[in-house]
């Protein structure tokens, strides 16, 4: 969260040494603390990782169809995976923000952390060349992907549940919630998904609507033996 990082730590935390110094710390700028700050570069970083990821994953999965190579690679460059690799670097730590945005606790927020992971690379981009950063995004990226398998590539169990029954004729499923309980930050919610085929109903639950609407679509793709039937 200092005003100055230490860009020398944070060099050797990401293994990549900059030829100008300048790029670094504007990568690490928020619009909110100054002027000339990193969104120019996170575009540039969001193009450059999303062509490097896509072409690891053509290599690395070659039975892959183009629906789940799409699937792998938004798995890869969400905000989510972003943040979590900047959480894993400490990049909280070497932030410029300006003063609002410190004391809302922008160092912790997963846009703000995502966006400047992109900057930055689009930073390393701009400092060296392609295979530099290639070679720089993959090495951070390395457990991510080492950890990658096709069934991560599935779709979700909502998508599939509708597209079973499309492909037979039938209506769509219905989802409703039917009980929220908890306090706003740590609020549960219970969904029943109603399905005309075979009269079904399950009921599903999660911390969002959507992910009680996913539990209730995956029980109901057991409940129905979807896997286990010819598609």
């Amino acid at each position: 969260m200092s005003r100055k990082p230490n860009l020398a730590l944070l060099q050797k935390t990401i293994g990549y040494q900059f030829n100008d110094l300048s790029l670094l710390k504007q990568a690490l700028t928020h619009r909110s603390a100054h002027h000339l700050h990193n969104e120019r570069l996170e575009y540039l970083g969001d193009a450059v990782l999303g062509h490097v990821i896509a072409l690891e994953l053509f290599q690395k999965f070659p039975k892959a169809d183009e629906g789940q190579l799409s699937r792998l690679r938004a798995f890869l460059v969400k905000e989510k995976a972003l943040s979590e690799i900047a959480k894993e670097l400490n990049f909280s730590d070497f932030l410029i923000l300006g003063s609002g945005e410190l004391k809302s606790g922008g160092f912790r927020r997963d846009s703000i952390l995502s966006d400047t992971f992109e900057a930055i690379i689009g930073a390393v981009k701009l400092d060296s060349d392609f295979e530099t950063t290639q070679s720089f995004i993959l090495n951070l990226y390395q457990n991510k992907i080492s950890q990658l398998s096709l069934k991560m590539a599935q779709k979700d169990p909502k998508t599939r549940l509708q597209e079973w029954l499309q492909a037979r004729g039938q209506k769509t499923p219905e989802y409703e919630v039917i009980k929220e309980a908890g306090k706003d930050h740590a609020k549960k919610y219970w969904v029943e998904c109603q399905i005309e085929y075979q009269d079904t109903s399950i009921q599903g639950q999660g911390a969002s609507r959507r992910k009680a609407e996913q539990d209730a679509a995956s029980k109901a793709i057991e409940e129905l033996q979807i896997d286990k039937k010819t598609k």
